[in-house]
């Protein structure tokens, strides 16, 4: 069976280095905001092309984190798109806000910037784009749209480690970025975590207080409401020895996402995700009118496969009354993707015979035409 995706295979990979790094924590004196979380942040930062990074316990967390540093609460709108993870939409609502669902392009699938200025009412204050499966949302015009109602800008970069625009790093668009560390990531670790990056100093100290009790600086009193969410030495001392190995990491994505690409380029039934030269392919997502036959027919044929995602934020009960048009793409999108392997452990050494193998297994179906 090649599975969807398999972090421990990425773990062992780069064994020798992650035992080190654990060893050096066990052996330390701190288990908690120590010297592995300084010195991850600090590394991340740099990465991200930042000023500052912030160690927290999830994605969630960081953009939960990030809006309420940056004010925003009750009776504030925040947008994004409805073809997402949960978690999004899910940080918006813990800080009391309301998350506005728009529209997304159909050929990249991430938020619309035409649907972006079309939503922002009186009531908005912040514009969440989301890089979905890597790819970057069109950060030039999403920017200018805040720029002209006075908005902050927090980017989702879950899934887009060390993605690009126009030679830019994603991240570096907006006010802030959040990052997830959830093993199945490009950059991930062995449990859950995340990152705030930023180039605003206050912002950066006001996160770094929230995610721990609302303390000061060097202190233990509490002097706003804070919460229990910090990043883990373990989980920074992992991340610190994968960071080197992200790069080279979303370059074996790009190259399995071409042989994908030259493999099922002749199928009309079958639509590819976009090419975009900064993309670091979280997922590769082709959509098929009958994608729920097709998963199972590559589930029977030993290929693993996932949905990202279904049904849109907006048919989720949590979010009711999110969306105040029709979001006939989304839901054609969540209908339809099928996100095939690419993490590069999963498809091995072989990466030819492999890819050749699932693009084939996709092709059989799709030749075949409706049952």
């Amino acid at each position: 069976m090649i599975p969807q995706a398999a972090p421990p295979r990425r773990i062992a990979r780069f064994r020798p280095e992650i035992d080190a790094a654990v060893s050096a924590v066990l052996s330390g004196p701190d288990y908690i905001l120590g010297a592995a979380v300084d010195a991850f942040e600090t590394a991340f930062a740099r990465y991200c092309g930042r000023g500052h990074g912030i160690g927290v316990a999830s994605g969630t967390d960081a953009l939960a984190l990030t809006l309420r540093a940056l004010g925003i609460g009750p009776g504030d709108e925040v947008i994004l798109p409805a073809l997402t993870f949960a978690g999004s939409a899910q940080a918006i609502l813990q800080c009391g806000a309301l998350p506005r669902f728009v529209e997304v392009d159909a050929a990249s699938r991430c938020i619309d910037p035409a649907a972006v200025a079309d939503a922002v009412t009186a009531r908005t204050t912040a514009i969440m784009p989301v890089h979905l499966f890597g790819y970057p949302a069109d950060m030039p015009a999403l920017m200018a749209i805040a720029g002209r109602h006075g908005l902050a800008v927090v980017e989702d970069c879950a899934q887009s480690h060390g993605a690009t625009l126009e030679g830019r790093r994603l991240g570096t668009f907006g006010h802030a970025a959040a990052y997830s560390f959830y093993p199945t990531k490009n950059l991930g670790c062995v449990g859950d975590g995340g990152a705030v990056v930023t180039d605003d100093a206050a912002l950066a100290g006001r996160v770094r207080s929230l995610r721990a009790y609302g303390f000061s600086p060097g202190g233990r009193v509490s002097q706003t409401l804070g919460f229990n969410a910090r990043l883990d030495e373990i989980h920074a001392a992992i991340l610190l020895a994968l960071l080197p190995h992200c790069d080279a990491g979303n370059a074996e994505r790009r190259a399995i996402a071409a042989r994908y690409r030259a493999g099922l380029a002749a199928c009309p039934s079958i639509v590819l995700p976009p090419e975009a030269e900064g993309c670091v392919h979280h997922q590769f997502a082709i959509a098929h009118p009958d994608r729920d036959r097709l998963k199972e027919h590559l589930a029977g044929a030993g290929i693993g496969t996932a949905v990202h995602y279904a049904p849109g934020l907006h048919r989720h009960p949590a979010f009711a009354g999110g969306a105040a048009h029709p979001l006939p793409i989304t839901e054609r999108l969540s209908d339809t993707l099928l996100s095939l392997p690419i993490q590069p452990e999963v498809i091995g050494d072989v990466a030819d015979e492999v890819a050749e193998r699932i693009a084939q297994a996709v092709l059989t179906f799709a030749e075949a035409g409706p049952r």
